[in-house]
């Protein structure tokens, strides 16, 4: 493909503009940065409007951008599954959350973790989930990298080489740079613009295409209808039915026990504020659903016939799709526009993603097994030198290992991150199970997910008959139900034998 020029200037400039808002978020409502929860959640301090665009770019992210609208191309219905999920995440913030930043505020808890610690009192069991976390997150960061990778490629420059990755290089140092420097401030100015630019992307495509091609039904008419609906079930089996429902339900309860989530909720001013946001934040949803179509315009508009198209899919497949629809409908300037909120897209989450890990591996295995006598500054230089590792990694991930695998493991950080769910969110309400039997449940659940999604060749979907009925089922649900029954039993039996409740440092005014 030809180099873009103009579509490249905007970007440059674009994304020139945002490194010097991330360089200058250091004096933004400033703090000792020497603290961890400064550094690592802005003071606790972000009021409900910056939460809101702190959130939505910790979870809208670039990969969002490209991958949604792909499924959609690809798949058909099936990929809408991401919006009645992200419909059905909010009820669980606005009830759950609030108790996490309560309890969290009263005790210094910066991390998931720490709240598990505190409220279990079993390191082992805070270490599950602690390394849960970091394990399930780094794939999501090195995937942040694919968004940039193809609007880089879109812009005609060659993708091969050492020369190829230089782009990649150059974002994740300056990304370095202003985390380091910054902290979670930085994230949270960004993400303004970062949303700003999506907005506007995706308004002027759900505008402009429908008009070139004469309305939604001449968009609708032109796709396959295999792709319209989903697939009717046979008999005695549920189908693509189950499976869809099992994967928006379990994609839900999974979302906010990632620890960017969390990160993004412990750094609200208030339980008020996490409460505002889980009402506001379906907006993004709105946003969501309009994305998803652009999948679905790429169809219609005809883009596998383009020269282009075909180019970029040798490199990314139906990744592709979304910057082939720009760069037939809209003028070069535009181009880079939306090119721009792809790569600031993937800037932000990778920045907060970073920052959450790092967060994570110093409280929870740095401070707790190695250094327990470490200060406030040497725990927040720590978080500092671990987020610069946390991203060289991810960017090394993107260049060595394909991103097959990356993919692979994305899906696995779902499955993996749900099984985390007894101890933190059934925990804020209840201290009846044992914290030994929660880290017993953790393991089978963490292994019979894992197990099922490579003997299934990382097919999400597994088929669970019950009663001469076949209910084909989101891994991740299948595994948590093992794990909570595990948990069950062997918390009855051992709340018996030895109980750990005493265990517990909090009390029940920490979660009002």
């Amino acid at each position: 493909m030809a180099l873009d020029t103009t579509a490249l200037t905007v970007f440059i400039l674009l994304f020139a503009f945002v490194t010097v808002l991330g360089f200058g978020a250091s004096r933004w409502r400033r703090g000792d940065l020497a603290q961890l929860q400064e550094w690592g959640l802005g003071g606790r301090r972000f009021g409900t409007i910056v939460t809101w665009f702190l959130i939505g770019g910790d979870l809208y992210t670039a990969y969002t951008f490209i991958a949604v609208p792909a499924l959609m191309f690809g798949a058909g219905a099936l990929g809408f599954f991401a919006v009645p999920y992200t419909i059905m995440v909010y009820p669980l913030l606005y009830i759950v959350f609030p108790r996490l930043w309560s309890v969290a505020h009263k005790h210094g808890y910066v991390t998931s973790a720490d709240f598990v610690r505190g409220r279990f009192g079993n390191r082992w069991l805070a270490l599950a989930v602690a390394l849960t976390g970091i394990l399930a997150t780094m794939p999501y960061i090195a995937l942040q990298l694919v968004g940039i990778q193809v609007v880089i490629g879109a812009m005609g420059i060659d993708t091969a080489g050492f020369i190829g990755d230089l782009p990649l290089i150059i974002a994740f140092i300056i990304l370095a740079a202003f985390t380091y420097s910054a902290g979670l401030r930085a994230p949270a100015m960004i993400a303004v613009v970062k949303d700003v630019l999506i907005y506007i992307t995706v308004v002027a495509a759900i505008i402009a295409v429908p008009m070139h091609l004469g309305g939604y039904g001449q968009v609708f008419s032109a796709i396959p209808a295999a792709k319209l609906l989903l697939a009717p079930p046979p008999a005695g089996s549920y189908g693509s039915f189950s499976a869809y429902a099992t994967l928006a339900l379990g994609s839900a309860c999974a979302l906010f026990l990632y620890p960017h989530s969390i990160t993004g909720i412990l750094s609200s001013s208030s339980g008020r504020v996490v409460r505002r946001n889980a009402a506001m934040l379906p907006a993004y949803s709105l946003m969501l659903g309009l994305l998803a179509l652009v999948g679905f315009m790429a169809i219609a508009i005809g883009v596998q016939g383009m020269p282009e198209f075909a180019a970029g899919f040798k490199r990314y497949s139906n990744n592709f799709s979304v910057p082939a629809l720009f760069m037939a409908m809209f003028p070069s300037w535009f181009v880079g526009v939306a090119f721009a909120a792809i790569a600031i897209g993937a800037l932000v989450p990778a920045a907060i993603m970073s920052i959450a890990t790092a967060n994570t591996y110093t409280r929870n295995i740095y401070k707790e097994f190695i250094n327990p006598a470490c200060t406030n500054a040497q725990e927040s230089q720590m978080a500092k030198y671990v987020s610069l590792v946390i991203k060289a990694g991810a960017l090394a991930f993107i260049f060595f290992v394909p991103l097959q695998y990356a993919l692979w493991l994305q899906l696995l950080g779902g499955i993996w991150m749900i099984q985390t769910l007894p101890s933190v969110m059934i925990g804020l309400y209840t201290r009846w199970f044992n914290g030994w039997a929660l880290l017993l449940g953790w393991i089978a659940g963490f292994g019979l997910g894992t197990g099922l999604v490579v003997s299934h060749n990382f097919a999400p979907i597994y088929a669970v008959s019950l009663f001469g009925t076949t209910f084909p089922c989101y891994i991740a649900l299948a595994a948590l139900a093992v794990n909570l029954g595990v948990t069950v039993v062997l918390s009855l039996l051992l709340n018996l034998v030895a109980s750990d409740r005493h265990n517990d440092v909090t009390v029940a005014s920490d979660y009002v």
